[in-house]
């Protein structure tokens, strides 16, 4: 596997006219006083307010901030966040994220728009990774990547959450490009990958086997430190969170499977909003199993 840059030595190219690079790199600590966001580095509109501390020092909460609100043709987001040993960080957004419709004029700049996160955990760290959705205009050109490097002995709870268009307001997704992609690795060791590649030339928006024209498409991926629970434990585990979304009425909806201790839940469907109901009812049965903590929704959500 390709070496990673170390989290304060992050490259970063000048922009194209009309690009927008920008990087944040944040690093957490676990400290006499709990877990500490012990190092900030920003270049361009990335950035983050202080951490919250709404359940104790252990925890600590962090609002990514991407004001611009939104990523247009030629802007490249890179997110990097690494928590050391035994720092436990709850990583959330204050609003949806936005790629907006790419440009035509191919004159004034790549009309590609990326981010990618990479978040690496050090020994019994935790990471809980729960931003808003991810919204794709009609007629964007995207690319989100989303890494995930840790220790057998720490643990990893995320999702994304991706609605194509705005069909409410009577904007469907009828044409545009966009990949999302999913890697976990364990010890340096990939153990998921997984990649949907939407654009007009392959028919997964509408395919039986792709998305079946379901406009919302989401992820849930969680990872408990080895040894933590016996094979016994996690059936019994997945089978609560099944009848959970049976009582839920969304077990049409929502699939529930572990590959190689990590659990993956899918959602597919038409609602974000419904789909991060769904997630925080499992997020609020899973956590406590994995974390040995109850779950404390950030106030944020409410707003």
């Amino acid at each position: 596997m390709t070496a990673k840059p170390a989290i304060n030595s992050l490259p970063i190219n000048p922009a194209p006219k009309n690009a927008w690079f920008a990087s944040l790199s944040l690093e957490f600590s676990f400290t006499s006083t709990g877990t500490q966001l012990t190092r900030t580095q920003r270049n361009g509109p990335l950035s983050v307010q202080k951490a919250f501390y709404p359940e104790g020092v252990d925890c600590a909460h962090i609002y990514l901030l991407h004001p611009p609100a939104g990523i247009v043709s030629g802007d490249e987001l890179n997110i990097n966040i690494k928590l050391n040993r035994q720092a436990h960080s709850l990583i959330t957004t204050p609003g949806a994220n936005r790629f907006y419709r790419a440009r035509t004029n191919l004159t004034i700049g790549d009309p590609k728009q990326v981010q990618h996160l990479d978040i690496i955990l050090n020994h019994q760290a935790k990471c809980e990774n729960f931003p808003l959705e991810t919204i794709v205009y009609e007629g964007a050109d995207g690319f989100n990547t989303v890494d995930v490097h840790f220790k057998s002995d720490s643990a990893y709870l995320g999702w994304d959450i991706t609605c194509l268009g705005l069909p409410l307001s009577n904007q469907p997704f009828k044409y545009g490009n966009y990949s999302q992609l999913n890697r976990i690795y364990c010890e340096n060791t990939l153990i998921y990958h997984d990649r949907i590649s939407i654009k007009p030339s392959n028919g997964v928006h509408q395919h039986i086997a792709g998305l079946n024209s379901h406009s919302v498409f989401a992820t849930f991926l969680a990872y408990a430190p080895a040894g933590l629970l016996s094979d016994a434990d996690n059936k019994a585990l997945v089978a609560q969170l099944r009848d959970c979304m049976v009582e839920e009425n969304a077990e049409e909806k929502v699939s529930i499977s572990q590959i190689r201790q990590l659990l993956v839940i899918r959602y597919l469907g038409e609602h974000s909003e419904e789909c991060k109901a769904l997630f925080i009812k499992l997020w609020q049965k899973i956590r406590p199993v994995y974390l040995e903590k109850p779950a404390n929704i950030p106030r944020i959500w409410h707003t």
